[in-house]
């Protein structure tokens, strides 16, 4: 039997899996498992805490569709408070280790359990070579884009990870499953797709968004997408440096320090259950 626990940030939830105690084997058909709501746990995707060479521990997270991501803040946020609420770690500054880059939390701990999270995901990229990008741009901020029967004008970021964000009238009214897949796929602009960050202005200091996610589709909460859409609102203009983003899920507060260009996000995350499914047919 695997042991597992079911974390969510936001409601953007994951199975999580220590995989330094527990042998595993074909990921991408695990991943694809556990993440079935009808069949088996339900997941936005599938998150193993492994060991590092380089960092505290090395966080590999996989899509609902086997597919493994660079990066997720709210995960990256979820696995801090899993490896010292499982007495993984006593330590409350930690280095993780992702695809995407090496990255840092801050955990904040009350009566000896997180409660809340602060993670470092360090500069926005903007390069297009980075990103990627088919364009002869250095930077894509603000470029409008055709989709469908729509223009957007679209800003693009990397964490490690592919996104990009664009503001419109309403979240609450858009199609966002219409919209959000059609410009995932969008490989002539986006080579490697693109998570998309759908974002409406409320004041200087307050955002919404709905996020569909490459590899899952629309979710509740995505944590490099609220910082996505405020690189996107600060680069054109719209708000100062400190914003709480409201995703479906909650808010999330994040802030661009301007001394060190890094992005800073902090919110909690939360324990759902623990348990044990037979995976033998994948892992044998």
């Amino acid at each position: 039997m695997m042991k597992f626990t079911k974390m969510q940030a936001f409601g953007n939830d994951y199975v999580y899996i220590d995989a330094i105690h527990q042998e595993l084997k074909n990921l991408p058909e695990l991943a694809r498992f556990v993440s079935d709501r009808h069949f088996a746990i339900g997941s936005d995707g599938m998150v193993l805490i492994c060991p590092s060479d380089k960092g505290d521990f090395h966080m590999r997270m996989f899509n609902p569709d086997g597919t493994e991501g660079e990066m997720c803040g709210n995960a990256l946020r979820s696995v801090g408070k899993y490896v010292y609420d499982h007495r993984l770690t006593d330590k409350t500054e930690l280095v993780i280790e992702t695809l995407g880059g090496m990255q840092h939390l801050t955990l904040t701990v009350t009566d000896g359990y997180v409660s809340n999270i602060r993670a470092d995901i360090g500069e926005p990229r903007l390069s297009t070579k980075v990103i990627p990008i088919n364009t002869e741009m250095d930077t894509f901020i603000d470029q409008p884009v055709q989709v469908l029967d729509r223009t957007f004008n679209i800003t693009a970021v990397s964490w490690g990870n592919p996104h990009c964000a664009m503001f419109v009238d309403s979240v609450a009214e858009l199609d966002v499953e219409k919209y959000g897949k059609e410009i995932e796929h969008m490989t002539s602009i986006f080579p490697n797709k693109t998570n998309v960050t759908f974002t409406e202005f409320v004041s200087r200091d307050y955002l919404k968004i709905r996020e569909w996610e490459r590899g899952t589709g629309e979710t509740i909460g995505c944590g490099t997408g609220c910082a996505t859409a405020v690189v996107t609102a600060i680069l054109t203009g719209r708000c100062d440096r400190k914003v709480t983003v409201e995703q479906i899920g909650g808010p999330l507060l994040i802030e661009w320090d301007e001394k060190t260009n890094h992005l800073f996000m902090t919110g909690p995350s939360h324990t759902v259950f623990e348990s044990e499914i037979d995976a033998s047919h994948i892992l044998q």
